[in-house]
């Protein structure tokens, strides 16, 4: 099936894109920039509140070349001085106030009828510190190389204190150095793999509400619509076993926690039943903690490992779970990682492979559907041996979700930052995924793309509330329910 998504479109398809969205009508184009503008400044502030609140005195510094992008800068300014009176901005035109194009000087003068005491010009920066610098300088459109005096000047904007760096569009030229990098209307694919781009935003203004100007093409964009139905209301007639069994075998002596966190995370997902499996010691504790879980004891080896002795346990139940999450604090032992293998050779539901179970004898064996939850180095070790047919989520600051065989569209999801490059939230992911995969076994790609953009989403709520470092992984599980209550407020 194809997901709720945008497409990522090359400079290309961009232009002939707008060529037939705009039409050549000056008044729509400027209704976008409105847009645009506007969603940079609703963005930012929220997006600030990752290093505190934004403030009500901010000193704003726009870079403005020429085109729409200057106008998009400009735009936001004007929207940010109106919502915090006592803020100001200078702008720093590249190539001169008389280089812009109409509907940017259109928007520079707006911009000065409406707060003309607390903008100005400036043609270098001041000693101070900025609290936002917003780069307009250079679309989609630059053609390189940039002249010396533009390299020198971003090197200086680079090196200058500034609390928050935002791009429009895309990093000018590749020389801005971005915190955030606001893709207002497309993302563009330049930007995916863009150095200097930080995280990147993917701002919506509209232009693929009609399907028939929706591109077809390979990378795709997630939109936080897509976990619309998990928001709504549950049908009255319902019960437990309505929304799914998922089982999950994991842990060991020297990972305890990891199948911790990935039931609890599991029972977050909306499952209704959660069975894991899990070292005959930690039983008794576990399910003081957590006594909404079953927890089965399995044997283990004399290093603590699950033995292989232990699959009566999973034979005995199988035939009620409707998913299983293999591998989360399994740790590399031998045997048990010939057990894990043998469960995915017969298994008959569809199956979540993380962590330590990602290996190449492991992800090659049997034939159920599954979803591979590799981080950059896992990839490379079991690229080779992934079956095409699996569904593949590939973890990092830009987490990608397709097949293993290449074919079909690649999500691209752009939440979750920093806070998620801390131990456990593979673990988190793992059991959100197996959780709602219960719940719609017969789709893999919508259940890892849900569980991807649902943890995203939580973990930049929790950035935002309480920043990015003096946080726990757990901590992201509360912010679930917040995603999912705010999604149409």
């Amino acid at each position: 099936m194809s997901l709720l998504s945008h497409p990522i479109l090359s400079c290309e398809q961009v232009r002939a894109f707008e060529t037939a969205y705009f039409s050549g009508d000056e008044s729509r184009e400027w209704m976008a920039m409105q847009r645009a503008g506007h969603a940079v400044a609703s963005a930012v502030p929220c997006d600030f509140k990752e290093i505190g609140l934004f403030p009500v005195s901010a000193r704003i510094l726009v870079l403005a070349g020429k085109g729409h992008n200057a106008g998009d800068a400009i735009i936001a300014a004007q929207n940010l001085l109106e919502k915090y009176p006592q803020a100001t901005a200078e702008v720093l035109f590249f190539f001169g106030e008389r280089s812009l194009r109409p509907l940017a000087f259109r928007a520079w003068r707006a911009l000065v009828q409406s707060a003309p005491e607390r903008v100005r010009v400036i043609t270098a920066l001041s000693a101070a510190v900025y609290t936002l610098c917003l780069d307009g300088v250079f679309g989609f459109q630059f053609r390189a190389p940039a002249h010396a005096g533009v390299v020198n000047l971003f090197a200086q904007i680079n090196a200058h204190p500034i609390r928050f760096r935002a791009a429009v569009d895309m990093p000018s030229a590749d020389l801005f150095q971005a915190d955030f990098t606001y893709a207002t209307g497309v993302v563009k694919t330049a930007v995916l793999d863009a150095p200097r781009a930080g995280r990147v935003r993917y701002l919506d203004l509209g232009f693929f509400e009609a399907l028939n100007l929706m591109p077809a093409v390979m990378n795709r964009v997630l939109v936080p619509e897509l976990l619309a139905p998990l928001a709504a209301l549950r049908p009255a007639i319902s019960d437990k076993r309505t929304y799914g069994h998922v089982g999950i075998i994991g842990g060991s002596y020297s990972y305890p926690g990891a199948v911790l966190m990935t039931a609890l995370a599991a029972l977050r997902s909306g499952a209704g039943l959660v069975t894991a499996f899990v070292p005959e010691r930690f039983v008794a504790s576990f399910a003081a903690q957590v006594p909404e879980v079953m927890w089965v004891g399995w044997p283990v080896t004399p290093g603590g490992g699950l033995a292989l002795e232990g699959q009566y346990l999973l034979k005995a139940r199988a035939d009620r779970l409707d998913a299983l999450v293999l591998g989360p604090g399994v740790g590399r032992e031998p045997e048990t990682l010939a057990l894990l293998r043998d469960i995915v050779a017969t298994a008959t539901v569809p199956l979540v492979i993380d962590a330590d179970a990602l290996q190449p004898e492991i992800v090659s064996a049997g034939n159920a559907p599954r979803v591979l939850t590799p981080h950059a180095g896992e990839w490379a070790r079991i690229m080779e041996a992934t079956l095409p047919s699996s569904t593949v989520v590939r973890k990092g600051p830009l987490t990608r979700i397709g097949s293993g065989g290449g074919a079909g569209p690649i999500y691209h999801s752009f939440f979750g930052g920093p806070v998620l490059a801390r131990g456990g939230s593979g673990d988190v992911l793992a059991g959100l995924m197996g959780g709602l995969l219960a719940q719609t076994p017969g789709e893999l790609e919508l259940a890892a793309a849900r569980g991807v953009l649902w943890q995203g989403l939580a973990a930049d709520a929790l950035a935002q509330s309480h920043g990015q470092v003096a946080v726990t992984t757990t901590q992201m599980l509360e912010f679930l329910p917040k995603v999912l209550r705010q999604l149409f407020a």
